[in-house]
């Protein structure tokens, strides 16, 4: 298999704090990378670095073959990000909101269509964000990280907001069945080690854990 993303000593920090700190592993294309770690660990730093959202400090960093920050333009078509924000303009309305992402992708309105009938949102395509549910605002975020096909899913904490039957809705979309490249944050230990292919633990910026399936006992000592 080809590496997918490759980290070697990664490092990035806000000001004089370190946020990562020599973090180094790498994913090979089609599987899932699981991360865990407490609140302040991490986590949502390095999908950021990975989405190319912010600049790495030291070490290396190769996503699909080119090297971030100086090839980051090759990639950010071909990256989807589901951060903990939605991502979306809450006075447009679904429809108007994948449009806006579509041009800026290139993508034809017949994928829009097609995302707001597969996350479950045809009735309340016209109604403008903010007056959508939580679980219908997650559902409109998935729609935009899928919409444009990409080649890796950064995923931080997926199912936020969302029932079980919408959990499951998405799954052909943002789970393991879309074949994609996943880097899966979450607190969800055993569902997450039900996803992972290889794992990633983080405390304090640093990678306490790195490792294939083998270390799921040691990720259920260490964050269960």
């Amino acid at each position: 298999m080809n590496e997918a993303i490759a980290l070697e000593g990664l490092e990035r920090r806000y000001g004089d704090r370190p946020a990562l700190r020599g973090v180094s592993i790498s994913v090979a294309e089609g599987q899932t990378l699981a991360v865990f770690g407490a609140n302040g660990a991490g986590k949502t730093t390095l999908l950021r670095v990975l989405a190319t959202l912010l600049r790495p400090h030291a070490g290396s960093v190769s996503i699909l073959g080119a090297s971030l920050p100086g090839e980051a333009w090759k990639v950010r078509g071909r990256v989807g990000f589901l951060g903990h924000e939605p991502l979306v303009y809450p006075d447009l309305t679904p429809r108007e909101n994948l449009r806006f992402h579509a041009r800026l992708h290139g993508v034809a309105a017949a994928r829009v269509e097609e995302l707001l009938g597969a996350v479950g949102l045809e009735r309340r395509a016209g109604d403008p964000v903010r007056e959508l549910s939580r679980g219908m605002v997650q559902r409109l975020a998935v729609a935009r990280a899928v919409l444009h096909d990409p080649a890796v899913l950064l995923l931080d904490e997926p199912r936020a907001g969302l029932d079980p039957a919408a959990a499951e809705e998405l799954e052909p979309l943002i789970g393991r069945a879309s074949g994609r490249t996943r880097v899966l944050v979450t607190h969800d230990v055993e569902r997450g080690l039900g996803e992972a292919d290889a794992v990633l633990g983080l405390r304090a910026g640093a990678a306490e854990l790195a490792g294939g399936r083998a270390a799921a006992a040691e990720v259920r000592r260490l964050y269960s």
